[in-house]
């Protein structure tokens, strides 16, 4: 099910980030008291009511303390709603109504994607009842809240799930494999695939996407239906807006909920940024194959190592992908472009591997035996049983007797075992806890 996209816009330190992290229940976005602080995670799933949306910071596109905010505020709030499927409007019931409001309520009027007007800092009866005069921005209702104290988040929460759209299941991807390309701009994503496709030349079908200015191509590899999902379109003919380069990440997101596999394009000459190992988390934690493709390899001087140290390079970059293939293509020469699709292949079998539950006990068993669980208070984490509940994702459900005690050094222990024992190369693995006492798993069994 891909998630819908929800915005949250509005003039610097109005604390968007602040809603941010109380909206997904954690502290993941620098908050400090000055504009445009902001620089670290742009973007986290949530969930209320039974819908899953993925939100969205726009505080970590607030650049340089000198910026022209006024100009840039604008800006982010287009970009917002060209990407966005609800946008929640945060305003300062403090300092009452700027200029910087009136703009932006003047691009949300004009466009027809849904709008939330919320009213922060309303952590008083006075400024609760102040926040009437927002409604001069003729954007319908205004939500007070206290994004700090939790005040009213629950009423935004509803507002938000009221507005989403409908929700519309995914074909299935059991007779071909779907490869999202993403990256940032100018890594060379559009080269790529108009190479791919200038070489296949057997063009199957065209499908309209779900991302505006993408469209998804079905080709066929070698005897094998492949369907390419374009995220190319994020670079715009004339002067790059400003922060554009950040939302990337939201046309990224939508890309990757519809893939089985993520091609994430690196520019060889730049070398890994930030944004590459924030997309790169987010495929992680959806639970998708991934494939890190090192672009513009041709313009790298090589000597017989370059290719080795490169690759230790970048998985010192992206330590949590140790299971992720690198591939080093060149758009320009079309070289190894054909390891993409091959590899994205290899990885969707991965994905559909399931390991028989005895031959997976007695793994388990035996990483056990070489590694103690930890323990809490003189209490010992105990594991009973295992078994593979679903693939794609492969899925691995343990039974133990306090999931509490699951530390995340051993679950990623458990995870790198399961790997070497069973491959799953390129794809991400779910590990599920469940707390059951040793009886209650015996009785299982007899069942």
């Amino acid at each position: 099910m891909p998630k819908p996209l929800v915005a949250i816009v509005g003039r610097p330190n109005v604390g968007k980030s602040t809603l941010f992290n109380r909206l997904v229940g954690e502290r993941v976005a620098i908050v400090e008291d000055v504009p445009g602080t902001t620089r670290d995670r742009l973007y986290a799933d949530t969930e209320w009511s039974l819908r899953a949306f993925t939100l969205i910071d726009t505080g970590g596109l607030e650049l340089t303390p000198d910026a022209d905010f006024s100009h840039l505020v604008r800006q982010q709030a287009e970009l917002a709603i060209a990407e966005a499927d609800v946008v929640v409007f945060l305003v300062n019931a403090k300092e009452g109504i700027t200029a910087d409001d009136l703009d932006i309520a003047e691009v949300l009027r004009r466009s027809t994607k849904p709008v939330l007007v919320a009213a922060n800092k309303a952590d008083s009866e006075e400024r609760r009842l102040d926040v009437v005069q927002f409604y001069e921005l003729g954007l319908g209702e205004v939500l007070p809240l206290s994004a700090i104290h939790g005040i009213g988040t629950g009423d935004l929460l509803d507002g938000i799930v009221q507005l989403l759209p409908p929700e519309v299941a995914v074909e299935e991807r059991g007779a071909f494999v779907s490869i999202a390309i993403v990256g940032r701009p100018n890594v060379g994503k559009s080269s790529i695939l108009n190479a791919i496709l200038g070489r296949e030349r057997v063009i199957v079908s065209e499908v309209p996407g779900t991302t505006r200015d993408a469209i998804d191509t079905m080709i066929d590899h070698e005897g094998n239906p492949v369907l390419l999902i374009d995220t190319a379109g994020i670079r715009r003919r004339g002067k790059i807006i400003p922060g554009i380069e950040k939302y990337s990440a939201m046309r990224a997101l939508r890309a990757i909920d519809r893939a089985d596999v993520v091609a994430l394009v690196i520019d060889a000459v730049e070398g890994v940024t930030d944004q590459d190992t924030h997309i790169a988390g987010y495929a992680q934690q959806a639970f998708k194959g991934i494939e890190l493709v090192v672009n513009k390899w041709d313009l790298i001087k090589k000597t017989d190592k370059t290719m080795i140290e490169y690759a230790h390079r970048i998985r010192g970059e992206f330590k949590f992908l140790n299971y992720a293939p690198i591939l080093f293509v060149s758009a320009k020469t079309r070289q190894r472009l054909d390891q993409i699709a091959d590899t994205a292949l290899r990885i969707k079998a991965e994905r559909g591997k399931r390991v028989p539950t005895g031959i997976l006990n007695d793994a388990i068993r035996q990483a056990v035996l070489e590694h103690t669980p930890p323990s809490m208070k003189g209490r010992p984490l105990k594991i009973y049983y295992v078994t593979q509940t679903q693939t794609d994702p492969p899925t691995f459900v343990f039974f133990v007797n306090n999931p509490k005690l699951v530390h995340f050094s051993f679950e990623r222990y458990l995870e790198n075992r399961l790997r070497e024992h069973f491959g799953f190369e390129g794809t991400a693995i779910k590990l599920i806890f469940r707390g059951r006492t040793e009886a209650e798993v015996r009785n299982q069994g007899r069942e």
